[in-house]
């Protein structure tokens, strides 16, 4: 079974369809001893960084998420699931995450120089929308997926590696930013597999794959 973490926060639903779309046995929960005995984590997300620590620490989610990390269960991050697996967020005044990956979370800033050229005039915070992502590394949940294929993102932070080899695929917002993260057994991205159509399914679908032979 798959435990796709609920901690409040997010349309956690569109999640366990996209899930049953593809026939796989993912089911919604807070359930501590769920998670444990899960075959692999999902944590999707989306709204505040603090506000999602906060759930999770009163929850009692957090230690078990993070040793289900450590013990080697397959993790799939979606949005806040990514942002809250690194060193720390800018989001609201700095707050420390899971550390799982070093580095930090920041806010898109374009700056009034920026904003005289004309494409950046037509860029918006939050990045919302359809966008492209480049794969620089191919985790075996991708190995459906055409390289630049678009997927929908919805958020104003991105997150900063401090080790840039676990950066998997990048995305230009403004800028080029790490959209998906690959290290060892956790796989995260910013974007949303669940509201992605086809390609999104098919992530959905190789996790899922992925975690029946980890």
């Amino acid at each position: 079974m798959i435990a796709i973490v609920d901690y409040g926060m997010g349309n956690i639903r569109s999640v366990e369809k996209g899930f049953a779309k593809i026939g796989a046995d993912a089911r919604i929960t807070a359930s501590p001893v769920d998670i444990a005995n899960a075959s692999a984590v999902v944590l999707p997300g989306v709204g505040a960084f603090r506000d999602c620590m906060e759930n999770l620490e009163r929850l009692e989610l957090l230690s078990v998420i993070v040793r289900a990390i450590k013990e080697g269960k397959p993790y799939l991050g979606i949005c806040l699931g990514l942002q809250i697996l690194f060193s720390m967020s800018e989001e609201f005044g700095l707050c420390k995450g899971l550390d799982v990956i070093q580095g930090k979370v920041v806010k898109f800033n374009f700056d009034a120089e920026q904003q005289t050229d004309s494409a950046a005039e037509q860029l918006k915070i939050p990045h919302m929308g359809w966008n492209t992502v480049s794969f620089s590394r191919r985790h075996p949940a991708f190995s459906e997926v055409a390289d630049n294929a678009h997927f929908y993102f919805v958020h104003s932070y991105y997150v900063v590696p401090d080790d840039t080899s676990v950066t998997a695929g990048i995305t230009n917002y403004g800028t080029d930013f790490t959209s998906v993260v690959w290290k060892d057994n956790v796989l995260a991205m910013q974007f949303h597999p669940e509201k992605s159509q086809t390609a999104g399914l098919s992530i959905l679908k190789g996790f899922s794959d992925f975690a029946k032979t980890a």
